[in-house]
């Protein structure tokens, strides 16, 4: 074979190579780090995270979330605290204001782990309004003359809020959370945590006064004779159940010289009554303009409603 016919040869098959790697179909395709196949790595690599992702939301278990396990370790503590709310007022306040403190924590610990959901919100908006009524509660029984305040307070507290989740359902929401700029309440979480927290120091305030203050409980002057609650007499049968034992009984004799025996001095509860009573009155005008908020988005809705579905019907003229 001539050499000229070798060299025609090889260039021939130089060009062929040539060809072949400037070809863009054949060409593999190579990333920034000189990796193959790089297009096809990617979007492997996306249906499998997309794979993965659905996988653990499938796996979710909303109740045992850290805002949620917070949650029910408030109820926990309520519970105790109204245990020991006819007799403790120091042990009820501690347990009843840590379970309030906790309120702030669920929501921080929502927004670290990207766990907010509408069950927390409602969980978190329901143990407020049942722990303040059950404080409530205690405050009528305690001070007879204001009764119809605190039944006004919890009607009030109780309305508002329900009027006011409803209306922000079925959409996610979050507790307080209202249409922009017209929200009554503080947006700042800062802001509301120090707002509701005040409202209830206002209330653990008047609780402690109730062990504390001759002057708004008047039978913490008396001694136990002149009270006349439950005294035993001879011959008398004493209630020896388990559930006598558990819950004991606040009007009896021995549960009022307890109440005694814990009674404190009323200077700081008054003080703290009168700090944060400005608050606490600020907090009912503001459930009353979220109540009215409320049905006028409400009525809004319903008129709409009727628009849609061409209601009112004109009447046919004879």
């Amino acid at each position: 074979m001539s050499s000229s016919t070798r060299s025609s040869k090889k260039s021939s098959s130089s060009s062929s190579k040539v060809s072949r790697k400037a070809s863009p179909e054949q060409q593999p395709l190579i990333n920034g780090n000189g990796n193959g196949n790089a297009s096809a790595k990617s979007s492997s690599n996306g249906t499998a995270a997309a794979a993965a992702s659905t996988a653990v939301a499938e796996e979710e278990n909303i109740f045992v979330f850290y805002p949620n396990i917070i949650g029910y370790v408030r109820i926990v503590l309520a519970i105790a605290s109204l245990y020991y709310m006819p007799l403790h007022p120091r042990t009820c306040s501690l347990l009843y204001s840590v379970s309030c403190l906790l309120d702030a924590l669920d929501g921080y610990a929502a927004r670290i782990f990207d766990q907010s959901t509408r069950f927390g919100a409602v969980l978190d908006m329901v143990t407020d309004r049942c722990t303040t009524s059950c404080l409530l509660m205690f405050l009528a029984c305690a001070f007879p003359r204001w009764t119809i305040v605190f039944q006004l307070l919890i009607t009030l507290d109780f309305a508002s809020h329900y009027m006011h989740m409803y209306v922000l359902s079925p959409p996610p929401c979050t507790q307080h959370a209202q249409p922009a700029n017209e929200s009554p309440f503080p947006t700042q979480q800062t802001v509301l945590f120090v707002f509701c927290a005040l409202n209830e120091l206002f209330f653990i305030a008047l609780y402690l006064l109730s062990f504390s203050s001759p002057l708004l409980s008047p039978s913490l002057l008396k001694s136990v004779g002149e009270t006349g609650a439950a005294q035993i007499q001879a011959g008398a049968q004493v209630n020896t159940s388990l559930l006598s034992a558990i819950f004991t009984n606040p009007y009896s004799a021995a549960a009022l010289e307890l109440a005694r025996a814990n009674k404190m001095d009323s200077f700081w509860p008054w003080v703290l009554t009168g700090v944060s009573f400005p608050v606490m009155a600020a907090k009912q005008f503001i459930n009353v303009v979220q109540l009215v908020n409320a049905s006028k988005w409400l009525a809004e809705g319903d008129l709409q409603v009727r628009r849609e579905q061409g209601l009112p019907k004109k009447k046919k003229t004879a």
